[in-house]
């Protein structure tokens, strides 16, 4: 039997295991002749980007519903290593799985840097598990012990998650908190000068702006040194007392773009054709945050859903069409958005890649809600042509 198999059940792995069984279905493969298989370490397609939300239970999809309709396997394996030679991949336990074609889409991580004490006392809002694990500290301490320190959180790095989680914890503790006489405290701590250095000139006033409303202090131009259970040490000098530190500072591609033999840039990803094919590496495709690909002339992709979903749908058609002699879709999306929720001061959208604002508030809020809760989502009522709808590669446009 001739086998794809796709590492990783994220945005990109996902939608690349639908595409490719949306592409065998329109090339009338016959049954049994080939066959389709991801593999990833739980069995759950994660929300991730909605990690920082206080409710996380729409956040976790059985991958057997989604996959099982369109006949695609799915198997709990950590890949740990990948041999282009002999076309095989390897998982922790031993266990080798041969491909004819394969598509990288393993995704990123948050970077924890050798910071004293942050691997200890560190939390962090990267994965599933990592935020259940915040969110049952968090209620930990308020069972406990009133003190100020416990009603502070320090959240490292003022990006776009750093500043969503930011946003949305004064709520959350204020909740926690109720009638326990301590305020609740947020700081944001960042080594560059602004806060959301990301989103641009246009945008930082409003982000500046809904972080005091929420109120969420700031402290820029400064490292952390040292997290210990009490708090956080400053590269200046100064320690914020707080039992809670959320680590949201810098994310990188999967170790595993580290198996194939071609150059990565620095955040880890690999080189990938307009077809995402891999450069220089037979067979192997790759989608979403491991993958550098050319969003136009001038413009790669960023590590977000945004480009992991459309760049898993296009690795899934190319995919199958490679294996059988048929055309590949060049991806090519000319347009960028960014929808940052600010928490109760609502959200900032802004368009193109100078981050024009659009919208801020409520009405950029409605739309952050609509992409949080229905637009990222796969079709969730087990249908199988519903899911092949939705795999087609040139749904993308902008919300």
């Amino acid at each position: 039997m001739t086998a794809v198999v796709v590492i990783g059940s994220g945005f990109a792995g996902l939608w690349a295991a639908l595409g490719a069984a949306r592409r065998r279905d329109e090339l009338a493969v016959p049954a049994g002749a080939l066959d389709v298989t991801v593999l990833s370490p739980e069995p759950f397609h994660d929300i991730r980007v909605r990690n920082y939300e206080a409710d996380l239970s729409a956040c976790r999809i059985p991958l057997a519903d989604l996959l099982e309709p369109v006949g695609v396997a799915h198997i709990a394996a950590e890949v740990t290593a990948i041999d282009t030679r002999a076309r095989t991949v390897t998982a922790s336990d031993g266990a080798t799985y041969r491909y004819d074609r394969l598509v990288l889409a393993a995704g990123s991580r948050v970077v924890r840097p050798e910071v004293p004490g942050l691997g200890e006392f560190g939390f962090d809002v990267d994965t599933y598990a990592a935020a259940v694990a915040l969110h049952r500290h968090l209620r930990g301490l308020a069972d406990g012990a009133s003190t100020r320190a416990a009603a502070t959180v320090v959240v490292v790095g003022a990006g776009l998650t750093g500043i969503e989680t930011a946003c949305e914890l004064p709520g959350r503790l204020g909740a926690l908190f109720a009638g326990r006489g301590v305020r609740p405290r947020v700081i944001v701590v960042d080594r560059n000068p602004q806060v959301g250095s990301d989103m641009g000139a246009a945008a930082r006033p409003v982000i500046e702006r809904a972080l005091a409303d929420n109120g969420v202090e700031t402290k820029t131009a400064v490292g952390v040194a040292e997290v210990t259970a009490r708090g956080v040490s400053l590269s200046s000098g100064e320690h914020l007392e707080a039992a809670t530190v959320v680590w949201c500072a810098g994310m990188r591609a999967s170790p595993l773009t580290e198996q194939l033999p071609v150059p990565r840039d620095r955040l880890g990803r690999v080189e990938v054709d307009e077809c995402l094919r891999v450069a220089g590496v037979p067979s192997v495709f790759a989608a979403g945050d491991v993958a550098a690909a050319r969003m136009d002339d001038e413009h790669l992709s960023v590590m977000s859903c945004q480009h992991g979903r459309p760049m898993g749908r296009y690795a899934g058609y190319n995919v199958v069409s490679d294996l059988f002699g048929q055309p590949l879709l060049a991806l090519r999306i000319p347009w960028y958005v960014t929808v940052l929720d600010l928490g109760p001061a609502g959200a900032v959208y802004t368009e193109g890649w100078d981050r024009a604002v659009v919208s801020t508030g409520a009405a950029a809020k409605a739309t952050k809600q609509t992409i949080n809760t229905r637009r990222i989502y796969p079709p969730l009522t087990g249908d199988r042509a519903d899911l092949l709808a939705a795999a087609d590669p040139r749904l993308q446009d902008r919300p």
